[in-house]
């Protein structure tokens, strides 16, 4: 599986690209803005993207606003991840195409199943993955 986490807490996204990658053999892609994550998602074409909600300049639904616009990164799966409680928010984000959302501080043991239960729920696991 491959996952672009799109946040702007370098310590965030080194943990949870040590747990998705070290710990359950992901390919682990990073971005420290929602510009440098639409970039990385049309050229890489990840299997699906961790997105802050909280970040400086464009934040997580601007970004995934812009990212539904390309046509590279229009289908990617987005799993909101946020420290604050948006979930009121939650209907505005799952219209625009947001899977769910993972609350920061977040389990590192857990991450990559609770990823894998939310695309498997959706109908979005990986080719690759879901002829296991």
């Amino acid at each position: 599986m491959k996952v672009l986490i799109i946040d702007d807490e370098e310590d965030f996204r080194t943990v949870a690209s040590s747990c998705l990658g070290l710990l359950n053999g992901a390919e682990v892609l990073e971005a420290g803005s929602g510009q440098e994550g639409i970039k990385i998602a049309c050229d890489e074409k990840p299997d699906v993207i961790l997105l802050d909600l909280c970040m400086p300049g464009m934040d997580g639904t601007k970004t995934l606003e812009n990212l539904r616009k390309e046509p590279e990164a229009s289908e990617v799966p987005v799993i909101f991840c946020t420290t604050k409680g948006m979930f009121e928010q939650f209907e505005e984000m799952k219209a625009m195409g947001a899977l769910a959302v993972i609350t920061k501080p977040f389990d590192p043991l857990r991450l990559y199943d609770q990823i894998n239960t939310i695309l498997t729920n959706a109908g979005k696991l990986p080719c690759a993955e879901n002829s296991e």
